[in-house]
Order: structure tokens, then C-alpha cells, then sequence
């Protein structure tokens, strides 16, 4: 992973075999910050995990294994009540018979390259909170 910074705002560089959650977090606290929106990202993945919340608040899990196009990538980075950084992001991917996949990302691995910018929000504070009977922790502001 390489990024450079220009005020608020970061571009990272994700290389083969980095997992996208684990770099956007391991970013998070070797930056320093505890707020940002992810608001672009494209490249290539492999190993896709994404899906949906059901109505009973379970995320359902579907996979993507064989390289994908990254067409679109947006989220956030805050912080749970310990203090861990934590990654919210939702993807779409194109595989190579253009069919489209989409959803919450659970995980993605680089295969060729992932581009992402992030904006961080430097006065604001987010925190990440356990919900009642839902796997989403719910987001608050401090």
C-alpha cells in the first residue's frame, strides 16, 4: 500500500494480494485519524465476499472468486467504542461476461489494483455501536 495526502483528502494504492478492509484500517490508524468517507474506489479483486441485510437484519453472503473489474467503492471509516478502526463499504463489481455484483463488501483481495479516495473528516468524531437484533453496528457522532 502507498497513499499521499493533500489536505483533507488521501489516495491510496492497494497492491496484489492486500485485502481491502485490513489496508483501509491498518491506513486509519498509522494516519491517525478517527472519521472519513471513502468515496471512490476501481481495480481489479479476486476473492469476493459481499451481500445483503435481510429483513431480519442477517447479512446473507454470496461470493465472487474469480478476478473482477472494481467499478465502484464507497463507505466509511470510523471507530468502534474500543477504538479499533472499522470499515463500512459497499462495492460493485463487473466480472468478465460484464455481469454486474453488488453489495456490502465483507472482503476483496487486490488482484491487480485498487484505487481509493478518502476524505477525512479531521473536527468529527464517528463511533461504531452494536444495534439491537441486527449484525450492522450503528453509527454515531460524538
Amino acid at each position: 500500500m502507498e497513499h499521499t495526502r493533500s489536505g483533507s483528502d488521501i489516495l491510496v494504492r492497494l497492491d496484489p494480494g492486500e485485502e481491502i478492509h485490513t489496508a483501509l484500517r491498518e491506513l486509519a490508524d498509522d494516519v491517525g485519524f478517527d472519521a472519513a468517507a471513502i468515496t471512490s474506489g476501481i481495480g481489479r479483486t479476486r476473492d469476493n465476499q459481499y451481500g445483503y441485510m435481510n429483513a431480519e437484519g442477517v447479512y446473507q453472503r454470496r461470493q465472487l472468486n474469480p478476478p473482477s473489474e472494481l467499478v465502484s467503492l464507497s463507505g466509511n471509516i470510523a471507530r468502534t467504542e474500543n477504538g479499533d478502526a472499522f470499515t463500512h463499504i459497499h462495492c460493485c463489481w463487473s466480472d468478465d461476461d460484464n455481469n454486474v455484483h453488488a453489495g456490502h463488501l465483507f472482503q476483496a483481495t487486490v488482484h491487480v489494483v485498487a484505487e481509493i479516495h478518502i476524505r477525512v473528516m479531521d473536527h468529527a468524531s464517528m463511533t461504531r455501536c452494536p444495534l439491537a437484533d441486527i449484525e450492522l453496528l450503528g453509527l454515531e457522532f460524538d
